[in-house]
C-alpha cells in the first residue's frame, strides 16, 4: 500500500536550510579550520627555524581562550567588583563591559596573514614610496639578545608609515605586536590589523575598568614573551621634534615585574626618519589652533586627489619616490640589568616612586632613540637653508655647507650613512625635492627658504635637532 506525505514548500525549504547548516557546522567548517590550522602551523614551524625570536605559543592560542583568561583574571575581577559598586550597577553589567573591552583589545594573530600577506604588502608599499635603508648601532649586541626574552621595540613616531616600515624591516627577525589607535577600527581594516597581531588602544581613556583590562593584557603578553613595538611619545610628532615620553604603557609592563623570577624584558631603541613625511602639512596644521577644522569628506577628497596626481606622474615617467626612509636599531637595554644596577624592583614600589623610576628608564630610552634617528638629506638641507634663510645662495654653495655640516655631525657620532662618493648626487636630489615642493624660492639661479615654507622646513630640521652644532 503506497502512501505519501505532503509538506508545505516553506517547511521543505526550512528543513533543507537546517540540514545545510548542520552540514556546515559539523563537517565543512571543522574541515576548513583543520586545513587552515595545518597550513598556519607549517608556516610557523618554517618561520621559527629562521627567526631570531620565535612566534610564541601565546600568539597561537585561540582568541576566545585569551579573552576568557583576561576576563577572569583576578585583578580584572576585583576591578569589576569595585567598578560596579562605584557606579551603582549590577556586577553582571560591569562584567559584560569588561568582556567587551577584552574583545576590543585582544588580537587574533595569524602567522600566515602576517608573514605571507602583511609582509608582502608592507615590503611593496615601503619600497614603492621610499628608498628604504636600515642600520644597526651594534648588530652583534642586538643579535646576542636572549631569544627567550620579551623584546620591546621602542621608537619615535613620525608617520603612520612607521607601522609598515618597521614591521617590514623586523619581519626577518620576529613578529611584532603593535598598539594601534582607534582610527584603525573600521571594517575591513580592523580585521587585518588584528590578524597582524596588533591590539587596539583607546588613548587617553579615563575609564578605570578599561585601563585595568588593557594593563592586564599588556602584562600577559609581556610575560608570555610576545615581541612588541611601542611608541613612547604616545602619538605622532606635530612639529618634527621628538616629544616627551608618556609613562603609562611602560608602567603597565613594569609595575608587576620581578627581575629575579620573571622573563627578562629587553628594550630595543629604534630611530626612524623620512625625507618626506606624507602627513607633514596635516600635522603642522594641527598646531594652528585657529585653523578651520576640515571635514572627513575634504580629507578623503584631498587624499584621492593626491593619489591621482601621483598615478598620473608615474604614467608619465615623472614620478619619483619620496626620497629615503631610514630605520636604525640602537643599543638594547635590559630591564633586569637596569634594576640590578640601581637596586630597583618596580613591583615593590608605590605608585609615585614607581613613576619616578619608570620616568628615568623612559628618559634613558628616549636618549638612545634620539642617538640613532637617521640624519637624512632633506632634513640636513632644511637645517642648512634655515641657518641661512635670509641669504640667497647658489645650489653649489648650499651643498658645500651641507658637506661641511656632514663632517661636523660625523665627528659628533651622528648616524649618517651617506657614502662620500654619493654625497653630490644625494644632495642634488634632495635639493630638487625641496624646490619641487616649493619650500625654496628661486631668483637668477639662487635659492633661499620660501617665506611660507619656514614651518615645513623647521619640521624636517627638527628631526635631527639632537645634533645641533654650536657656532655654525
Amino acid at each position: 500500500m503506497d502512501s505519501g506525505i505532503t509538506l508545505p514548500v516553506w517547511l521543505v525549504a526550512l528543513l533543507v536550510l537546517l540540514s545545510l547548516t548542520l552540514l556546515l557546522d559539523r563537517v565543512l567548517i571543522p574541515s576548513v579550520r583543520w586545513y587552515l590550522r595545518r597550513r598556519i602551523n607549517r608556516v610557523i614551524d618554517e618561520l621559527n627555524t629562521r627567526l631570531d625570536i620565535e612566534v610564541r605559543p601565546f600568539q597561537q592560542t585561540r582568541r576566545q581562550i585569551l579573552i576568557d583568561q583576561l576576563c577572569h583574571d583576578e585583578k580584572v575581577e576585583s576591578t569589576v567588583r569595585d567598578y560596579a559598586r562605584e557606579h551603582d550597577m549590577p556586577r553582571e553589567v560591569a562584567q559584560a563591559k569588561a568582556n567587551a573591552y577584552a574583545r576590543e583589545i585582544v588580537p587574533s594573530f595569524n602567522a600566515y596573514v602576517y608573514f605571507r600577506v602583511g609582509y608582502w604588502i608592507a615590503r611593496r608599499v615601503a619600497r614603492l614610496i621610499y628608498r628604504v635603508r636600515v642600520g644597526f648601532h651594534d648588530e652583534d649586541r642586538l643579535a646576542s639578545v636572549n631569544p627567550d626574552a620579551s623584546v620591546v621595540f621602542v621608537m619615535n613616531h613620525r608617520s603612520n608609515m612607521d607601522y609598515i616600515l618597521v614591521a617590514f624591516l623586523a619581519a626577518e627577525r620576529t613578529a611584532l605586536s603593535y598598539a594601534v589607535g582607534e582610527w584603525a577600527q573600521i571594517w575591513p581594516l580592523q580585521t587585518l590589523v588584528r590578524a597582524m597581531g596588533a591590539f587596539f588602544v583607546r588613548r587617553g581613556s579615563g575609564d578605570a575598568l578599561y585601563r585595568r583590562v588593557l594593563e592586564r593584557y599588556v602584562q600577559m603578553a609581556t610575560r608570555a614573551g610576545v615581541c612588541q613595538a611601542v611608541f613612547p611619545e604616545g602619538g605622532l610628532t606635530r612639529d618634527g621634534a621628538m616629544r616627551e615620553a608618556k609613562l603609562g604603557f611602560l608602567d603597565y609592563m613594569l609595575r608587576d615585574y620581578h627581575p629575579a623570577s620573571d622573563r627578562e624584558i629587553v628594550f630595543v631603541p629604534v630611530g626612524i626618519n623620512y625625507d618626506r613625511v606624507i602627513e607633514d602639512r596635516s600635522l603642522l596644521r594641527k598646531l594652528d589652533r585657529d585653523a578651520e577644522r576640515r571635514s572627513t569628506g575634504f580629507v578623503i577628497k584631498t587624499s584621492l586627489r593626491f593619489l591621482f596626481k601621483q598615478l598620473i606622474l608615474s604614467r608619465r615617467d615623472r614620478w619619483r619616490r619620496f626620497g629615503y626612509a631610514s630605520v636604525n636599531f640602537g643599543e638594547p637595554l635590559s630591564v633586569q640589568d637596569w634594576c640590578q644596577d640601581r637596586g630597583v624592583e618596580f613591583a615593590r614600589l608605590e605608585q609615585e616612586p614607581r613613576f619616578v623610576e619608570v620616568g628615568r628608564l623612559a628618559n634613558e630610552l628616549m636618549e638612545r632613540i634620539a642617538d640613532v634617528v637617521p640624519v637624512l638629506p632633506v632634513p640636513l638641507l632644511a637645517s642648512v637653508v634655515l641657518e641661512h634663510q635670509n641669504d640667497w645662495k647658489s645650489p653649489l654653495a648650499i651643498k658645500t655647507c651641507a658637506l661641511e655640516k656632514i663632517d661636523q655631525l660625523r665627528e659628533q657620532g651622528a648616524p649618517i650613512r651617506i657614502a662620500a662618493g654619493a654625497c653630490e648626487g644625494v644632495l642634488s636630489n634632495a635639493l630638487t625635492t625641496l624646490c619641487a615642493r616649493k619650500m625654496l624660492e628661486q631668483c637668477d639661479g639662487l635659492l633661499r627658504a620660501a617665506a611660507d615654507a619656514e614651518d615645513v622646513l623647521t619640521y624636517y630640521a627638527n628631526s635631527i635637532n639632537r645634533w645641533r652644532l654650536p657656532n655654525y
